[in-house]
């Protein structure tokens, strides 16, 4: 498969082929099996659950979800004959906790054959935990385009306070039915743009990090995001209006980015520093009580603008690798001072990003000088690489369209605490993000304190 191949294919394309090796050498695979977007797809349900031999399944779900598909899914279960158990979390929102994951692993029963989801973001990653659990065949019943987790094999979840991902199990099949995704909230058809605009820089990123750390990269799966990408930005128009053609556009990009996560074996086609912003966002809600968080899709739109406008700052400035400069920073860089200021802005999550970092060690002299010779020699690529980004203003003209919040004062963070979060986003794991590349330069806080 080579990338003008992987650009002709739809969403039914790649399902339908299933592994197909690649021109990068490897063979990519994903983990569903079925993907039926539709008016009326609830009701194919049976169907699906005959062709994998399940005849009692268990239904998880959370309040608003089960209000906005249940019935309808225990409907034509009923009518078809099927017995099902289901487990509807008595508390909203679900948050994306082990106590979630603990809690449908002890409502699960034994007697059940299949694991049917209703919902989108913290009931699907709930429900691909419970199915490795158990080792069952799982369906996601839809009920929001609103993230582009639904078909990868990992779960977003927070562990001791820190936003993590861990392996779990893509579902067996999604059923997207268009007479629920249309009607779902608005926020949560904005989530999923925003969503879906975290790629703009995540591919970049991406690409960066083959060239300044060597990780590993594959130009088919980036250049299947970016058409998936490039289609729900041109079906923005319709989203106000519930058009049911955007509504899917927007579905299809997001199951497509995550078949890409399955593909790359990684988090990397689809999330760069711009989720990290969500992260942490995430992290404080749950450590400090006067801390707010928004959806999923929403922060990480907002951090992609945010991203955007720092990239912008460091062309604008000129910026080049300067050996005395950054050579200076990291000596008087200390690691124990930035410490402080993690547990102080994170909270308990902080603790696992501090103890990543004695893993990692990627603050050490050594390291970071083998990474500043690797700039100064592909400096050019690199800002050629960074100049192929839209414009923030281009990209905040089109969330505004849909009315799309455009920073995170929506969730009470003035400037300073979004410079913190913006410094922080280097801290969460060991991925090669933007202001990871600002560190390496010795330019962090100056370009941030520029930026906002």
């Amino acid at each position: 498969m080579t990338v003008e191949d992987i650009k002709r294919l739809e969403l039914s394309d790649l399902v339908s082929i299933g592994s197909f090796e690649c021109e990068c050498g490897k063979i990519h695979t994903p983990g569903v099996k079925k993907v039926i977007i539709e008016k009326g797809a609830i009701s194919c349900l049976p169907e699906l659950l005959k062709e994998i031999g399940a005849s009692k399944p268990f239904i998880l779900s959370g309040h608003d979800t089960f209000a906005a598909a249940g019935d309808k899914v225990c409907s034509v279960l009923d009518t078809a004959g099927y017995s099902y158990l289901k487990y509807v979390f008595p508390v909203s929102p679900v948050r994306p906790t082990e106590f979630t994951v603990g809690s449908a692993l002890m409502h699960f029963d034994y007697s059940c054959d299949a694991i049917i989801g209703i919902g989108s973001g913290v009931i699907n990653d709930t429900g691909k935990m419970l199915a490795r659990a158990t080792g069952l065949k799982y369906i996601i019943v839809a009920t929001a385009p609103s993230m582009d987790g639904f078909v990868s094999g990992t779960s977003s979840m927070d562990r001791d306070g820190l936003k993590t991902t861990i392996n779990s199990k893509a579902p067996w099949g999604v059923v997207g039915d268009l007479d629920v995704l249309c009607n779902a909230p608005m926020h949560l058809l904005r989530a999923g743009v925003g969503d879906m605009l975290a790629k703009i820089t995540s591919l970049r990123e991406w690409k960066l990090a083959e060239i300044i750390v060597g990780e590993e990269y594959c130009p088919v799966i980036a250049a299947l995001v970016q058409k998936a990408l490039d289609k729900v930005i041109s079906r923005t128009d319709g989203l106000l209006k519930r058009d049911p053609e955007s509504v899917k556009a927007v579905l299809e990009g997001l199951l497509i980015a995550g078949i890409a996560m399955d593909y790359a074996g990684l988090s990397r086609p689809a999330s760069g520093m711009e989720h990290y912003f969500s992260h942490l966002w995430d992290m404080r809600s749950l450590a400090f009580e006067d801390c707010r968080f928004e959806q999923h899709g929403i922060q990480a739109g907002i951090g992609t603008l945010y991203t955007l406008m720092m990239y912008e700052e460091l062309l604008k400035e000129k910026i080049k690798p300067d050996r005395d400069r950054a050579m200076k920073y990291v000596a008087d860089f200390s690691l124990e001072d930035w410490n402080k200021k993690l547990l102080a802005f994170v909270g308990p999550g902080a603790e696992a990003m501090i103890a990543g970092e004695n893993k990692e060690h990627k603050y050490s002299p050594e390291k970071h000088a083998a990474r500043f010779e690797i700039l100064e020699k592909n400096w050019q690529e690199i800002t050629d690489i960074i100049q192929g980004l839209p414009s923030s203003e281009e990209i905040r003209s089109l969330m505004e369209s849909i009315e799309f919040p455009t920073g995170a004062e929506c969730i009470g963070y003035d400037r300073e605490k979004i410079i913190t979060t913006c410094m922080m986003t280097k801290d969460i794991r060991d991925k090669y993000v933007g202001t990871r590349l600002l560190w390496d330069l010795g330019v962090l806080e100056e370009v941030v304190e520029k930026t906002f």
